[in-house]
């Protein structure tokens, strides 16, 4: 008898953290449905990364938006603000300048969107634990509190699909 397909959306940023988030949805014989964004950040080559990630992973389809953060502003990464070599905050509370701002909301949004246009109802990301103080996007009740939403806020979660 065959099982059905189990789809997932992984966000690729092309760095450790989402190449870790693909690995661990291969691992679980996902077939793999990769997005990056192009979102004005200052360093496109992990874009390309994450073009050679999924080429490595066989993912079944590797969508590259581009969502224009930088006409937002509000980041080192996206600005010709500088972006420090050394620890990035040394506070608990202290948002870091690299923090862009709503990007996992936004990003994790639009990974939702896609996936219940193709039927992935699981998405995975990648985020680094020394993340989780500085940027509130990464924190786990944000991850929590965006499951939630989405479970009112579309058609599938209306519907019952987890």
């Amino acid at each position: 008898m065959n099982q059905p397909i189990k789809k997932a959306i992984v966000l690729s940023s092309g760095g450790l953290d989402s190449t870790t988030a693909m690995a661990i949805a291969a691992n679980q014989s996902y077939q793999i449905y990769s997005i990056s964004f192009d979102y004005g950040q200052r360093h496109l080559f992990e874009l390309d990364r994450a073009k050679e990630i999924a080429k490595h992973y066989k993912v079944k389809e590797h969508l590259i938006l581009k969502v224009d953060l930088k006409s937002i502003g509000g980041s080192a990464l996206t600005s010709e603000t500088a972006v420090p070599k050394d620890s990035l905050n040394e506070e608990e509370n202290n948002i870091p300048v690299t923090y862009v701002p709503a990007r996992n909301l936004i990003f994790l949004s639009l990974a939702v969107a896609w996936g219940e246009v193709i039927g992935a109802y699981d998405i995975f990301i990648g985020v680094n634990a020394i993340d989780y103080s500085g940027y509130p996007d990464c924190r786990e009740e944000f991850l929590e509190a965006f499951e939630k939403m989405v479970r009112v806020g579309t058609k599938a979660g209306v519907e019952g699909k987890k």
